[in-house]
């Protein structure tokens, strides 16, 4: 009796052991499953959403879900969703109304084959494929087992017969489904699979994976967004800047345009190349305080005001002049709150450079308001910075300009640039900057677009802290073979002579197509000279790439267009110059002025 007792207690106390084992190992299983779960999500908290970029935030979420919790992970999202643009539509009706766009997959197996599909695909997901069923109702689907290659396909959103082989070479035994939603806006799907791991999917890891989603959604809803507003200020910032610089006889440019905010892509720096009557052409180099969307606005309107200004052929330091005062007039009129700042300094201004370059003369003119003084490089290759007045910063007002007059050899480079180029907040030493710009612009470069890239890679140490505009330019002459100038009697018959002189020196240019209209300019132009101005008068023509033709008398009265009424024996022939020319003005000058008209190639 004993013995059976003791048997019976050693069975009792074996079983209990056994169990109290498996008890452990259950728990214990249960605490890794656990502690597996919060690294799971704690790595998707860390790795998805690092950037604000679509498909990149897609692919973090497919990163951090394999080999943790699947085999093989793939995100499809809505086509508008990586243009940056809200799906508004419903996913109902069974069909998607958006095509969907592969744009991670993540696997396991090198290359992912069991996905099928390539990186760039458009899934073709009918109404009873997973991912259709998913996007339509807006709630995940779990699959304990896929029992043949035909349900496989519908996971896939393929034919059957292309998931066959993920079917019986990999074994794809289980799947989730969970749609990317945020906001209430579903933005794809995402679809988890496995073939390695021996257990399914059970209800936990269905909540694990709706955990993981909406972190991500929410991640690519801002990169989203982000998108949007990236593409939008890109938008902004190439309206604002030239996106081709005019083909000139004065001048080669070439430049370059740095963002300091590179995500944004939109700044206050700005450059222009703005031809002028008489084959000129100004130069433009300008920096508003700050960067930024606000920044950039600003800049627009600065830029806009110049090439008014440029129109009526003002001098760079009385342009500068009403350029400070359009600046003062923008500060009370569009500074915004305190709220609204981008720039926490409140700092609120600009600075600008000037020049007008002359190929006729090799004359140049240029004036600055708080800018870096310009570089001027010589035929001979010896670099140097141009002595300017440095003039106050716009917006100060009531403070004068002053320009500079240099004569330019023909070939000789003028380099323009905002304080972003040389002020790095990383070099202890200021004069450094201007010293690696002078060295790198001696040395000889195959063209001016190379230089550029030297300049910026030579002097920019690091990421620019401030935006960046460079612009070069190399002058160029227009000699006596391109240029006839004659003085003409004050005299009404000397109007006929103003045309055979035209007109034989356009034959001499091999230009004789354009002789009848450039007869009529001429004799209109002379005409109104002699009628209304009293002294000398000057005839010249320029060929450029065109024809420019300038009458030049002692008076500041400028011509303007008006309507002849049917009777009136006069008032016609400005409006027929301006009908047969690209475009005409008046420049005025010390002790007169100078109507000119620009005949089209």
């Amino acid at each position: 009796m004993v013995v059976i007792v003791t048997i019976v207690l050693a069975v009792i106390v074996s079983l209990l052991s056994c169990w109290a084992r498996a008890n452990r190992e259950a728990k214990l299983r249960r605490v890794m499953i656990a502690r597996d779960r919060l690294t799971l999500l704690s790595v998707a908290t860390t790795h998805i959403g690092n950037t604000l970029e679509v498909d990149t935030t897609a692919r973090e979420l497919a990163e951090a879900a394999v080999p943790r919790f699947a085999d093989l992970a793939t995100v499809d999202l809505a086509d508008p969703v990586l243009r940056g643009e809200e799906p508004v539509a419903g996913w109902s009706g069974g069909r998607p109304p958006y095509a969907l766009r592969r744009v991670a997959q993540q696997s396991v197996l090198e290359g992912a084959p069991e996905a099928v599909l390539e990186l760039g695909d458009t899934p073709r997901c009918p109404p009873e494929s997973v991912p259709a069923r998913v996007l339509t109702s807006g709630e995940p689907l779990r699959a304990a087992t896929i029992e043949s290659a035909a349900e496989l396909a519908t996971w896939l959103c393929v034919p059957p017969e292309r998931a066959e082989e993920p079917w019986r070479r990999h074994g794809v035994h289980s799947g989730i489904a969970v749609p990317l939603r945020a906001r209430g806006i579903t933005l794809g799907v995402a679809v988890f699979l496995r073939h390695r791991t021996e257990a399914p999917f059970d209800e936990d890891d269905l909540l694990m994976a709706q955990e993981i989603a909406a972190r991500a959604a929410v991640c690519v809803d801002n990169a989203r967004s982000f998108t949007r507003e990236h593409r939008t200020s890109l938008a902004l910032q190439r309206s604002l800047l030239p996106r081709r610089l005019p083909q000139l006889a004065a001048v080669d440019v070439a430049t370059r345009y740095l963002p300091a905010d590179s995500a944004m892509g939109v700044g206050g720096d700005w450059f222009d190349v703005i031809p002028l009557s008489g084959a000129r052409v100004a130069l433009v180099v300008g920096d508003v305080v700050g960067h930024g969307v606000y920044a950039s606005a600003t800049m627009g309107r600065l830029r806009s005001t110049v090439r008014t200004l440029a129109d009526i052929d003002l001098p760079p330091d009385e342009l500068l002049t009403h350029l400070d005062d359009v600046v003062i007039r923008l500060r009370f009129e569009t500074e915004p709150d305190e709220s609204e700042r981008e720039d926490p300094s409140g700092e609120f201004g600009a600075t600008c450079l000037y020049a007008v370059y002359d190929p006729v003369s090799r004359h140049c003119t240029m004036a600055r308001a708080g800018h870096p003084a310009p570089a001027l490089v010589r035929p001979s290759g010896e670099a140097e910075f141009v002595d300017l007045p440095a003039g106050p910063p716009l917006g100060l007002g009531g403070l004068p300009f002053e320009s500079t007059e240099l004569d330019l050899p023909e070939e000789s480079l003028l380099v323009l640039y905002t304080n972003g180029l040389v002020e790095s907040r990383g070099r202890q030493d200021p004069n450094r900057s201007f010293n690696d710009l002078r060295q790198v612009l001696a040395q000889p470069a195959a063209s001016l677009e190379q230089l550029c890239d030297s300049v910026l890679k030579t002097v920019l140490a690091e990421q620019p802290t401030d935006d960046v505009a460079l612009l070069i330019a190399r002058t160029h002459k227009l000699d006596a073979s391109h240029v006839a100038t004659w003085e003409i009697p004050d005299d009404p018959t000397a109007v006929a002579s103003a045309r055979d002189l035209a007109t034989s020196q356009l034959a001499g240019w091999g230009m004789a197509d354009a002789a009848f209209t450039a007869e009529l300019v001429v004799s209109e132009l002379v005409t109104n000279a002699i009628r209304h101005a009293d002294g000398p008068i000057q005839l010249r023509l320029i060929r450029e790439r065109g024809l420019i033709c300038e009458v030049s008398d002692s008076t500041s009265t400028s011509p303007h267009l008006r309507r002849a009424r049917a009777f009136d024996e006069s008032g016609r022939g400005l409006f027929i110059v301006a009908r047969l020319t690209e475009r005409w003005g008046t420049r005025h000058r010390p002790g007169g002025k100078t109507i000119w008209a620009e005949l089209a190639p």
